[in-house]
């Protein structure tokens, strides 16, 4: 019972960590997006929602392109380990 435990809790924590490397790239970017056009927006007293959706997601389009084939890979090996795990369960 305690190996099965660990076994879950290895589990979560790699799963909690391929998250924040797949997902991690595209929020950092958009934080950094919005925080520059958030800053211009105060210098400017220019106060358009759209100036700051339509940087953002162009940014996230563009980390999508660059990183998305890192990000599946990542991914598949991740499932591809998960599903060798279940079928070297026993009943």
């Amino acid at each position: 019972m305690m190996g099965e435990d660990a076994q879950l809790l290895a589990l979560a924590d790699q799963t909690l960590w391929v998250t924040a490397l797949i997902g991690g790239p595209a929020l950092i970017s958009a934080l950094v997006v919005g925080l520059v056009v958030g800053i211009v927006q105060a210098a400017t007293s220019v106060n358009e929602q759209t100036l700051s959706f339509i940087p953002k997601l162009a940014v996230i389009a563009l980390v999508f392109v660059v990183l998305g084939a890192a990000m599946m890979g990542l991914l598949a090996d991740f499932m591809r380990e998960i599903m060798a795990q279940v079928a070297g369960l026993s009943m």
